[in-house]
């Protein structure tokens, strides 16, 4: 997998931010899972095989200034490492996985994929916006507990994927992975010490691991599965970071 152009707009990252604070940030790690239920309350599990779509991943270097550099080696690694990743954890778990389904590259946006493509990603991003403590839709949350209901789904018209590749589910991903530089490092330690040192604790930040997976079901479309990494530590550029963090972002998904 050798390019992505796709973009993952910064509203995202803002809202996936908001919410690390909200989850309580300082153990440098929060996974955020929620799983579809059936009519009888039961959680929904899978019946049948998964394809793995291509995944949207873009890694950058955050530099002293705090601007987001993109790296494409890196983002290329990443590309290749997360596949094998997810092959090997979901074979561990007995799960069926179709050969992986790699998005043209001269999609038409306008295209029944390309909508779908778009629609699953908005899809997910309020999915990820709207299961916050405090930011649940008043239509996407339980009645009597008013806990977050995952009920969303994206039509009918997935059935093009289903159509392409005979799977009965489709895992989407969304990562945006950046790295402090040697500069933002340095800046970050000082901006430490000298907090410590005026009787206060300060971080400017470094690097940030973002992952947003999705599983849907092809037959009708609806989000059985959904998942929210936020990370300040990882490395998906080598095949055990990615390993680690596919773990992470896959750890409650249904078999």
């Amino acid at each position: 997998m050798a390019r992505q152009s796709r973009v993952f707009y910064p509203k995202a990252l803002l809202v996936a931010l908001a919410l690390s604070a909200v989850l309580g940030f300082q153990a440098h790690a929060a996974t955020v899972t929620r799983t579809a239920t059936g009519a009888d309350g039961t959680k929904l599990g899978v019946i049948g095989s998964i394809v793995l779509i291509e995944p949207d991943i873009e890694l950058t270097e955050m530099t002293a200034g705090g601007l987001q550099e993109p790296r494409q080696a890196w983002s290329e690694a990443a590309r290749n490492n997360y596949p094998i990743a997810v092959k090997e954890i979901v074979t561990a778990r007995q799960g069926v996985l179709k050969p992986d389904f790699r998005i043209p590259d001269d999609l038409d946006p306008t295209s029944r994929l390309g909508q779908i493509l778009r629609l699953n990603r908005a899809v997910s991003m309020s999915i990820a916006q709207f299961s916050a403590t405090g930011n649940v839709l008043a239509t996407k949350r339980e009645p009597f507990t008013g806990r977050p209901l995952l009920d969303w789904s994206l039509g009918e018209g997935v059935s093009v994927i289903r159509d392409a590749t005979g799977a009965d589910y489709a895992l989407f991903t969304y990562v945006r992975d950046s790295y402090a530089s040697a500069g933002r490092s340095a800046l970050r330690v000082l901006a430490f010490a000298a907090g410590l040192a005026a009787g206060s604790m300060v971080d400017i930040g470094g690097g940030v691991q973002i992952g947003i997976v999705s599983l849907v079901d092809l037959r009708n479309g609806k989000v059985v599965w959904h998942g929210l990494l936020v990370s300040q530590t990882g490395d998906l550029r080598t095949i055990e970071g990615s390993r680690t963090a596919v773990q992470k972002m896959l750890k409650d998904m249904p078999q």
